[in-house]
């Protein structure tokens, strides 16, 4: 016999108080705990739990009694169901107020060390159409809103180009207008798609591996350059001759396109960092300017996805390491070494260490751009890399920049540091929980001189923040 299915309760006219982890929001009910996504602190809203642990909750928004001064109208057509941009419902003064407390909370709770005064967080000028790389995915299964399925029509077209559905991998919600990347963007999406549904394109199924189109990148520039990459999968002659007669209408009705790439990808994922990269037209690559130095940046190419806003969290990050034109500054996690030939005019000598090869070739090819010679860049992993016997031959840096990856720092790269012992340590970080856990493990020999968060995500619960560590 089937158990019967515990009906979740609906909590009526519920004060939401304040934001939570992933975008949601929170209230408390007597002792429940209840996280709500799409709401913001001052809506009085009657919830539908859909999920209820002991101490717990999640649950929706099915019913609005008051709606709160903070809260702003989403201008985005697909807000709430694409999963993205999750606080557009929220004023932009006020996604900076809880971002700043956000950092404040992690570093005061976590970290517990001693704390200067904050800066005041650095909101970003452009809230929307300020991401410089966009990836859309093609599938044969198109997500259906509530709205649709409620209609209970019949579609023909259920192929879709867009986002995939969170907590549904093999689902993709159709995009018509995404408001994170120049318009351009959207137009060729839309143009590529309009094109594969009038010839008969397949698009891809996950489950099955079945299919030709796959995914596509665009990637714009400050600089006006255009990048396109499309990947699919391949298993015919006659199939890479419809490819490409897609890219030539491609070209010819986009002609500001300046690299015009496809890869073609019969493995199980998108992931095509170990697949060759065809130039259909055009360069394999754009270039991104800041504060007059020039950055290559390929297909594979990590980049800061707001560029202008990355300028001011690399200006902070100079001024931080408060360099004179005689330090040694070794370059964490330096990625294509933005940050490394960002500094160098200022320092002695800038050494870079990163995962990635392919990365640092970049980086070894940005500087060479850029006529700089005082820098030296390293592959590998960085507790492996950075060792005592790294610093014995490159000599004791005084200042140490580090951007890792969300999860942190390794441990024997924190080690190593410690025994480093810079006068300075610049720490750049993506999250400040995991950032706040490494300075308590730095605590020891370094105070926290100061604090600078910088948005570069609006609309999202993502922030960056920057700590300068002073040697006791």
């Amino acid at each position: 016999m089937a158990r019967k299915k515990k009906e979740l309760p609906l909590l009526e006219k519920v004060t939401i108080t304040d934001v939570a982890a992933e975008g949601k929001a929170v209230a408390r009910v007597n002792d429940l705990v209840v996280f709500v996504p799409y709401v913001v602190p001052g809506d009085v809203v009657d919830l539908q739990v859909k999920r209820k642990k002991n101490h717990y909750a999640e649950a929706v928004a099915v019913k609005f009694h008051e709606r709160s001064a903070m809260r702003v109208e989403p201008f985005c057509q697909h807000f709430g169901v694409c999963g993205g941009c999750k606080w557009q419902c929220l004023a932009y003064s006020e996604q900076l107020r809880y971002k700043q407390k956000q950092v404040f909370d992690n570093l005061t709770r976590i970290g517990k060390v001693e704390l200067p005064e904050f800066r005041p967080i650095l909101g970003s000028e452009k809230t929307c159409f300020y991401r410089n790389k966009l990836e859309f995915t093609f599938s044969n299964k198109r997500w259906l809103t509530e709205d649709e399925v409620k209609q209970d029509v019949t579609y023909d077209q259920m192929n879709a180009v867009g986002f995939h559905i969170p907590g549904a991998f093999d689902k993709v919600l159709a995009i018509e207008k995404c408001w994170l990347q120049d318009d351009i963007s959207n137009q060729i999406r839309n143009a590529i798609r309009d094109y594969a549904y009038a010839h008969n394109f397949s698009f891809f199924n996950l489950r099955t591996q079945e299919g030709m189109l796959r995914n596509m990148m665009v990637r714009t520039s400050s600089t006006g350059e255009l990048m396109v990459l499309l990947q699919c999968k391949i298993t015919s002659d006659g199939e890479l001759d419809r490819m490409k007669e897609l890219l030539d209408y491609v070209a010819g009705k986009f002609p500001q396109i300046t690299s015009l790439l496809y890869v073609v990808n019969n493995k199980c994922n998108d992931t095509f960092g170990d697949l060759e990269v065809n130039v259909f037209k055009g360069t394999d690559h754009i270039f991104e300017v800041m504060e007059g130095l020039r950055f290559k940046i390929g297909p594979k190419s990590f980049y800061q996805t707001n560029s202008e806003q990355a300028y001011n969290l690399y200006k902070v990050a100079r001024e931080f390491a408060g360099l004179t034109g005689n330090e040694l500054v070794y370059d964490l996690y330096t990625g294509t070494g933005t940050i490394a030939n960002f500094v160098s005019r200022r320092a002695r000598k800038v050494v870079g260490i990163e995962y990635v090869p392919e990365a640092i070739e970049d980086a070894k090819v940005n500087s060479a751009i850029n006529g700089i010679e005082n820098t030296l860049f390293y592959a590998g992993d960085m507790k492996d890399i950075l060792t005592q016997e790294f610093i014995s031959e490159h000599g004791r840096p005084d200042v140490i920049i580090t951007d890792p990856p969300r999860a942190g720092m390794h441990g024997d790269v924190v080690d190593v540091l410690l025994f480093a012992e810079p006068q300075r340590i610049v720490y750049v970080s993506c999250n400040p929980a995991t950032q706040a856990r490494d300075l308590q493990l730095l605590d020891c020999k370094y105070r926290v001189a100061a604090v600078q968060p910088v948005d570069m995500f609006p609309h999202t619960h993502h922030v960056e923040n920057v700590v300068l560590l002073e040697k006791r």
